[in-house]
């Protein structure tokens, strides 16, 4: 009788632990980010500052983080584009108060541009 009711939770178990390793063994793959050099030159210039996971500005990283942003389901990197797009198409990024201390950091509108066209070619590219 013993043997009746311990095979079933003994093979429960079993197929639980082979769920878990083959888990652990096809982690989700990060999606690569198309980032050309001019786009990666403006955003270390301008915003990878406050938008990486190391950043001390927890809001900032919070909406987006850049070092992150391969890791993101395909439904949320898209927003996160459209995101990018809509910000700087309003003027948003990088902020005045931010843009007060580090004058530096502004965006030309050439830039700006180049940025916006990248989201939204990205976005684009992943709704295919």
């Amino acid at each position: 009788m013993l043997n009746k009711r311990f095979f079933p939770i003994a093979l429960m178990v079993f197929l639980f632990a082979s769920i878990l390793a083959t888990a652990s063994e096809n982690p989700v793959k990060s999606k690569p980010v198309d980032m050309p050099d001019n786009v990666k030159a403006i955003i270390e210039k301008s915003c990878f500052g406050c938008h990486n996971t190391d950043s001390k500005n927890d809001k900032a990283k919070e909406k987006l983080d850049l070092k992150t942003l391969g890791d993101l389901e395909t439904p949320k990197m898209i927003h996160a584009f459209k995101e990018i797009n809509e910000v700087l198409g309003e003027n948003e990024m990088p902020p005045a108060k931010f843009l007060e201390k580090f004058p530096d950091k502004a965006l030309t509108e050439v830039e700006k541009k180049t940025l916006m066209d990248w989201a939204n070619s990205q976005a684009k590219g992943l709704m295919k």
